[in-house]
């Protein structure tokens, strides 16, 4: 092959000079970070023969908080689901333009709060003297001795809920919105409710954007930290805590890095069933 074949143009020259910062970028804050991750979960410190004693325990010592990680996780999608889809539905086939209006107003405020001051608001308001419990009380509905505390299991699910809902329900509400409204109309005429046009007609053609939506939800609490820190601050607790737990208290990564290898195994199964899912779809 002559010399002139092998030799790198301009243009292709400027093309990777173009991407080199960004694949730099990439390879030194994630391709590095996650390979030694998965290095020194397997080994001492990155040092000595392979083996899963870190892996054994872990399973050892937190297999309730496996457990409770994936339900809460679970738990929090589907319901994170369901209201996205009903919100996103009204949205779209709501009548009442003021309650359409004043929907679309308040929905979108959760997105711009961060984790930690979601956290903290869900503090004040879900503790045992906090706002939700003094609005019920002064308002007859539960008397002050059955006021209790949500800050465990529930108040991670409700604040993951509470912060989720509203970026999956922009997601599926612009879905909606581009959606052929002939099939909507159509279901009118025939005298379906609005409940299943919403289910039978508008859900399965957005399906995929839900879909994604929801998988992006799921990583991002399997990743958070500062919800089930300041919340529920008892056991069984999440991953993220545990793994913060090993690292801090006693500097063991490789415990540390085999909870954060079983919480992409989580995120793994989850895509594989997306992936799966859009390949049958462009298949048909």
């Amino acid at each position: 092959m002559s010399g002139q074949s092998m030799s790198v143009g301009p243009g292709r020259m400027g093309a990777i000079l173009l991407v080199a910062p960004a694949l730099l970028m990439i390879g030194f804050l994630f391709v590095y970070p996650f390979g030694y991750s998965v290095v020194s979960a397997f080994t001492d410190n990155g040092e000595g023969s392979w083996h899963i004693a870190n892996f054994t325990k872990a399973v050892e010592f937190y297999s309730k908080d496996i457990l409770f990680t994936i339900v809460i996780v679970s738990l929090s999608t589907v319901i994170i689901g369901i209201l996205a889809v009903a919100i996103a539905g009204y949205l779209t086939l709501g009548e009442n333009k003021t309650a359409v209006a004043i929907l679309k107003w308040l929905y979108r405020w959760p997105l711009f709060i961060p984790f930690i001051v979601s956290a903290q608001l869900m503090r004040t308001f879900l503790a045992k003297n906090g706002m939700m419990n003094n609005i019920l009380t002064s308002s007859g509905i539960i008397e002050p001795l059955a006021a209790q505390s949500y800050l465990d299991w529930r108040g991670i699910v409700i604040t993951f809920v509470w912060k989720q809902t509203p970026f999956v329900a922009l997601l599926v509400a612009g879905a909606m919105a581009s959606i052929d409204r002939t099939t909507i109309d159509a279901g009118r005429i025939f005298g379906a409710s609005r409940l299943r046009i919403l289910i039978e007609l508008v859900v399965p053609q957005i399906a995929t954007t839900l879909m994604v939506g929801l998988i992006l939800s799921y990583v991002v609490m399997l990743s958070v930290l500062s919800v089930p820190l300041m919340i529920n601050a008892q056991s069984p607790t999440m991953l993220t805590v545990d793994m913060a737990w090993r690292i801090n208290s006693y500097g063991d990564y490789g415990v540390a890095n085999a909870l954060g290898i079983m919480s992409y195994l989580f995120t793994g199964v989850v895509a594989w069933f997306y992936l799966r899912q859009s390949l049958k779809d462009k298949g048909a």
